[in-house]
C-alpha cells in the first residue's frame, strides 16, 4: 500500500515538472525579437521637434547686387578648363527678372560671361539689353595658356574684355586646381605664378576687380570617411574631393592667393566663398587686416556662417564695408539646391541676415546638402545690411 505522503509528494512532483515543460514550451515557442533593419543614411530625413518662432522674409529689406551669380557657362570643358568662348545660358532675361522683381534684386552679376565672342555675345544679350539689371565678369582664355606670349596676351585680353563691356575677372578654381602646363597634362600651375602678373595688373588699371575662387571647403581636403562632416556630399560627388594625388593643401592654395594679393595692392580682390575659409573666420579676419585690397563675398557660404552666429555677426560688424551679398545662384541648378535660383533661395539669405530665427534650413533641400546641421539668423542693423546688400559692391562695380 503506497503512503499517503508520498503519494502526495509524487503528484506535487509531476506537476512541478509539467510546469517546467510548458515554460519550457512557450519560451521555445516565443518568436525573437526582431532587429530593425538598418536606414540608408540617404533616406533619413528627421524632422525637428522645436518650436520656434519662423519669419517669413520675401522681400528684402533694401534694393540688393546679387555680386556672384552663373547666367551662363562655357559650351566646352575639358578636366574642369573652359577651352571654348562659346556659351550656353542657363536662363533667359524674362525667366531672371520676373524672381529679382519679386526678391528686390535690383542687379546680378554674372560672373561666367566667358571671353572673345562669348563675352560679347552675354554683354549684348543681357547688360546691353536691360541696363542696370545685368552685370558681366570676363574669364581668362586658358586655350592659349601654353604659348610663350601668353602673359602679353591675357593681358590684352582684359583689355579688350573691357571694352566690350565686361566689369570685372572671374577666376574659377581652375587656377591652382585643374589648368597644367599643358592645359589638361603635367604639373599643376600656380596661382602665384608670374605669367598672371601682367593680368592682375591689368586689372588693377582699368578698375576690374577680379573675383578669385581657389581653393573649396576644408573638408574636402580631408578623407572621405566616416569622420568627414561633408561625406554625403563627397560621396554623391568624388570628384569634389582633392584629397591626395598631386593637389595642393587648402593652406597651399591660400598662401599663394595672399602673395598675388600683397605683390598687387592696386589692385582689388574679391575673395568669394567668404575668403576660401568660411570655417576660419579668424584667418579670414587677419587677412583682412593684411590686404586692404581685399573683399569677400558670402555667395554658398551661409551654411557655415549661420552655424557660427555669434562670430559671424561680429565680423560682419567689424568688416560691414568689405562683404558682398552674394549667392552662387544658378539658373535651373536644381542638383546643387545651396545655389539654385529661385525664390526660396534668396528668403533663406534674407532670413540669416535680417531676422534672429533659430535652427533653420541653409538650403531649399529636404536634406541639408553641404552637411547635417541647421543655422541661425544674424539680425544685422539697417546700416550695415544697406552696405552688404548694396553698396559695398556698388562702389566696387562703380555703379
Amino acid at each position: 500500500m503506497i503512503n499517503r505522503r508520498r503519494w502526495l509528494y509524487g503528484i506535487g512532483m509531476l506537476a512541478g515538472a509539467s510546469r517546467r515543460i510548458g515554460w519550457a514550451a512557450e519560451t521555445l515557442a516565443e518568436p525573437e525579437e526582431k532587429k530593425p533593419a538598418p536606414l540608408e543614411l540617404s533616406q533619413y530625413e528627421p524632422k525637428s521637434m522645436l518650436q520656434v518662432h519662423e519669419t517669413h522674409v520675401e522681400r528684402s529689406k533694401f534694393p540688393l547686387i546679387d555680386f556672384h551669380t552663373h547666367i551662363s557657362v562655357s559650351a566646352k570643358s575639358e578636366k574642369g578648363v573652359a577651352l571654348s568662348p562659346e556659351r550656353h545660358y542657363l536662363g533667359t532675361p524674362q525667366e531672371l527678372l520676373s524672381v529679382m522683381d519679386r526678391k528686390n534684386i535690383k542687379t546680378m552679376v554674372n560672373l561666367t560671361g566667358g571671353y572673345e565672342k562669348g563675352l560679347v555675345e552675354a554683354v549684348q544679350k543681357y547688360d546691353r539689353a536691360y541696363p542696370g539689371r545685368f552685370l558681366t565678369f570676363t574669364e581668362p582664355s586658358y586655350s592659349h595658356f601654353k604659348e610663350a606670349n601668353y602673359p602679353k596676351l591675357q593681358a590684352d585680353a582684359i583689355e579688350q574684355a573691357h571694352r566690350n563691356g565686361a566689369r570685372g575677372l572671374k577666376i574659377l578654381k581652375t587656377l591652382g586646381l585643374y589648368l597644367r602646363e599643358n592645359i589638361n597634362s603635367g604639373t599643376l600651375a600656380k596661382i602665384d605664378d608670374p605669367r598672371f602678373d601682367p593680368t592682375w595688373d591689368a586689372c588693377g588699371q582699368l578698375n576690374m576687380p577680379v573675383a578669385i575662387h581657389i581653393s573649396d571647403p576644408v573638408a574636402f581636403f580631408t578623407p572621405t570617411d566616416r569622420f568627414n562632416e561633408r561625406f554625403e556630399e563627397l560621396n554623391n560627388h568624388p570628384d569634389w574631393s582633392f584629397y591626395d594625388h598631386d593637389f595642393p593643401t587648402n593652406a597651399e592654395l591660400l598662401g599663394a592667393r595672399n602673395r598675388v594679393m600683397e605683390k598687387h595692392p592696386k589692385t582689388i580682390f574679391v575673395t568669394l566663398h567668404f575668403g576660401n575659409f568660411s570655417e576660419n573666420l579668424q584667418n579670414v579676419a587677419e587677412n583682412l587686416d593684411r590686404y586692404p585690397n581685399m573683399y569677400v563675398d558670402m555667395a554658398a557660404r551661409i551654411g557655415e556662417l549661420g552655424r557660427q552666429p555669434y562670430t559671424s555677426k561680429k565680423f560682419f560688424d567689424k568688416y560691414q564695408d568689405r562683404i558682398l551679398f552674394a549667392t552662387d545662384a544658378t539658373p535651373h541648378g536644381d542638383e546643387f539646391p545651396q545655389q539654385v535660383f529661385n525664390d526660396k533661395l534668396y528668403e533663406i539669405y534674407y532670413r540669416f541676415l535680417e531676422t534672429d530665427d533659430e535652427y533653420f534650413d541653409y538650403a531649399p533641400a529636404k536634406v541639408p546638402p553641404q552637411g547635417r546641421w541647421q543655422i541661425y539668423g544674424i539680425q544685422l542693423p539697417d546700416a550695415i545690411l544697406q552696405k552688404v546688400y548694396h553698396d559695398n559692391a556698388a562702389r566696387l562695380l562703380r555703379i
